[in-house]
């Protein structure tokens, strides 16, 4: 498949209109028209709909929406490929790409970046947010170099690190909540009040051990993928967000935020794929991540 078609692909797919996405592709309509629908019988399959209702507007089929995603990734991994193979040997340049969730060890990475920003500036990080899924599929697809995950990992896939940093599960809450008089958050103090929960997947069967009821049983009144959203919706009054310690600042603020007892804890581990072959800037990072957790540097 060729990578010039799936570029012209998703410039259809983001501006939703062929002559548009012509123009920003500086080629003729006409051109573009043909190339569409050259890569749809290519596939065997329709791909976009196009002139919706009258109007020039172009929505994408199930399989139009499929491909985008593909191509979204495939490109990405080009241009990587591209900056690896073609980095020069005597700069180590590049790009460090990392998949976690929202927790206070991304000071971790923090601190390796900065030990290597002093010697490596052309290094660049990216990380990208999500679920442990979201993690899982990155790694998987090539797509992140290291992923940070709070479960047990598949050893005959991934390489591993544990990271010496623990995080604590507590309630986020409005400062004059009922429950903010307590030190601490017991089962029993949740059974009767709003939940805001996360939706990963994992995280359910975690907390309702600790909660010792089924999800069936407690007041789900949200569920949450970015701890920032959940915070809002405390703000707001909708209930008690569930969450790791450190990741709100409630010094100054509307929150406040309480401990569970029994004390709830998480380790994390640093995952990448085996026999993974790293480019030169990812090789250093882990190096130094080693180093680091060695208290060597």
């Amino acid at each position: 498949m060729d990578f010039r078609l799936l570029e012209y692909f998703l410039a259809v797919a983001r501006e939703q209109n062929i002559t548009t996405a012509a123009e920003s592709l500086h080629i003729s309509q006409p051109a573009l028209s043909t190339q569409l629908k050259n890569l749809e019988e290519e596939l065997g399959k329709q791909l976009l709909i196009r002139g919706v209702k009258g109007s020039r507007k172009v929505l994408l089929t199930e399989e139009g929406m499929i491909l985008r995603k593909r191509a979204e990734e495939m490109l990405l991994l080009k241009k990587r490929t591209e900056e690896e193979i073609s980095g020069s040997n005597e700069i180590i340049a590049g790009n460090v790409f990392i998949g976690t969730g929202e927790t206070e060890t991304v000071r971790l990475f923090a601190q390796v970046a900065k030990k290597l920003q002093k010697k490596y500036p052309d290094i660049r990080y990216n990380i990208s947010s999500g679920n442990a899924e979201h993690v899982i599929e990155y790694l998987d697809k090539g797509i992140i170099d290291f992923g940070l995950l709070f479960r047990e990992i598949d050893k005959q896939k991934y390489e591993s690190i544990p990271v010496p940093i623990k995080d604590t599960w507590g309630v986020l809450m409005h400062k004059d909540s009922p429950l903010a008089i307590k030190e601490s958050i017991q089962p029993q103090d949740l059974w009767d009040k709003p939940l805001i929960v996360p939706h990963q997947k994992g995280d359910d069967v975690f907390l309702n051990q600790w909660l010792q009821r089924d999800e069936s049983q407690l007041h789900i009144a949200a569920t949450y993928n970015l701890i920032f959203n959940a915070s809002l919706l405390v703000d707001e009054g909708l209930g008690y967000a569930l969450c790791y310690d450190k990741l709100i600042n409630t010094k100054d603020s509307n929150f406040c935020f309480r401990p569970l007892y029994p004390r709830l804890e998480v380790k994390g581990y640093i995952v990448w794929k085996k026999y993974q072959v790293f480019s030169k800037a990812a090789e250093l990072f882990l190096q130094y991540l080693r180093k680091i957790l060695e208290n060597k540097i």
